[in-house]
């Protein structure tokens, strides 16, 4: 099944300095040994960047963008019980899915 989080999940973050709020997530970073995976939210753990001017940046300067989060530090939204749950996999024919471990409900593809 691989993670409990995919991109275009709600999801919140549950500790942390960002801990209580709610994004979209954006991407993913894979996991690498010693290291948790990652993930950036929407508008969450935003950090300034100062940037050299480029053919993207004509001017260059400081630009605000997300910073990533450990995967472990975010569960994601149950649609229907619209709180942090966690994720159970769940085999609906011949295929795994991603079930709320309170309710049962299936996550969105």
């Amino acid at each position: 099944m691989g993670l409990h989080i995919r991109r275009g999940d709600t999801v919140m973050v549950v500790s942390g300095r960002e801990k209580g709020k709610q994004g979209k997530v954006i991407r993913i970073q894979a996991a690498k040994p010693h290291k948790p995976g990652r993930v950036f939210i929407e508008k969450l753990a935003m950090v300034k960047r100062h940037t050299k001017p480029s053919a993207e940046n004509r001017n260059g300067g400081i630009m605000e963008k997300e910073s990533s989060i450990a995967i472990s530090s975010v569960l994601p939204i149950c649609p229907k019980e619209d709180r942090p749950v966690r994720v159970k996999a769940k085999i609906v024919g011949d295929k795994k899915t991603r079930v709320c471990a309170k309710c049962g409900e299936a996550f969105p593809s």
